[in-house]
């Protein structure tokens, strides 16, 4: 997954030859248990935010097949009428954006349900398959599934292996208390005196000590803390001593749901492009380079983001600020520098 959220432990020592193997065992035992879940739904109707575990709202979209869209696909893919989706969520997923759902056996998120949404505009039966991170990655190299949604940045080095079709901004983004009075606003020097927490190796954690390098040469301070679990952190939010949480934006939407009926309820404080100033950042559905399937997915999610669809899957999920204008092939992804 992206270096801005915590990394999950990968499965590792494993030859290509079985982790290709075992991708393939997960696609027919996940699509089968994924399917279950999906087929209580009458033609051309997509629910997305089922068994979501209060991560989501559930929501009935209506997605028709668009002909001329399915028409754009590989022969082979239209032929066979799936689409093979890889989630990278083992072992533990990340909610909002893709794990085990509250029946302990479906996988769901606001990644898994955004394929199911792709397959039904392009007349295509979803396959989902859980898988690591890592093993994502071999199986769509090696054909055993079509796209990867798994929250994967646009990047210029997975280029050169992979097509992109953009879906949604990578955001990192501040937590506060509801009470709190402050926001980001897109500019660092409303960090000033304030005292931020972050997690340890993480994307975010680069850009708030650049910030905190340049308000020093202003003569400001931003006080960074790091705490030894995200339970810490949120307690040292709910009790003040922190003003703000900087994280992954996912993550903060999610947390905000969860706090929503606590004493200590939080809001979003504002967003940031995960690749920085001079770039934003966007996640991307994945493909094997030069499979004919990139262009046809950018032209399915256009075709949700038309029709409305789009705009109620993310408020679904509390993802509305990371919404883009319209899907591209290949757009400029994260400097080789940064990959």
């Amino acid at each position: 997954m992206p270096s801005h959220l915590t990394r999950r432990s990968l499965i590792r020592g494993l030859s290509a030859a079985t982790v290709i193997a075992s991708l393939a065992g997960t696609l027919a035992a996940c699509g089968g248990s994924s399917d279950a879940a999906a087929t209580t739904d009458a033609a051309g109707t997509v629910t997305v935010g089922r068994v979501s575990n209060g991560a989501a709202r559930q929501t009935e979209l209506k997605v028709p097949e668009v002909a001329s869209l399915r028409a754009e696909l590989p022969a082979a893919v239209r032929e066979r009428g799936t689409l093979d989706i890889v989630v990278g969520a083992l072992p533990d997923g990340f909610p909002p954006l893709a794990y085990i759902g509250g029946d302990q056996k479906t996988l769901t998120g606001a990644e898994p349900d955004f394929g199911r949404l792709v397959a039904a505009v392009l007349g295509l039966k979803p396959q989902l398959a859980n898988a690591t991170w890592e093993n994502m990655f071999v199986g769509i190299d090696s054909g055993k599934a079509d796209v990867g949604f798994a929250n994967i940045t646009d990047t210029e080095e997975r280029k050169k292996k992979y097509d992109f079709a953009s879906y949604r901004k990578d955001n990192v983004g501040f937590e506060v208390l509801k009470k709190s009075t402050w926001n980001f606003g897109g500019n660092y020097e409303n960090l000033a005196g304030k005292t931020v927490a972050v997690d340890n190796g993480t994307n975010q954690e680069k850009i708030l000590l650049e910030w905190q390098t340049k308000l020093k040469a202003e003569g400001k301070t931003l006080t960074v803390k790091h705490y030894a679990s995200k339970n810490a952190t949120y307690l040292a939010l709910s009790g003040g001593r922190i003003d703000a949480y900087f994280a992954a934006n996912p993550g903060v939407a999610y947390h905000v749901t969860q706090t929503a009926k606590s004493p200590n309820p939080t809001r979003s404080a504002g967003t940031y492009s995960g690749a920085g100033a001079s770039l934003q950042g966007l996640i991307a559905a994945t493909t094997k380079k030069d499979s004919g399937l990139a262009k046809p997915i950018a032209d399915a999610v256009n075709h949700l983001i038309e029709n409305g669809q789009y705009a109620k899957w993310l408020a679904a999920y509390n993802l509305s600020d990371e919404a883009v204008a319209k899907s591209q092939v290949n757009p400029p992804g994260l400097p080789l520098s940064d990959s």
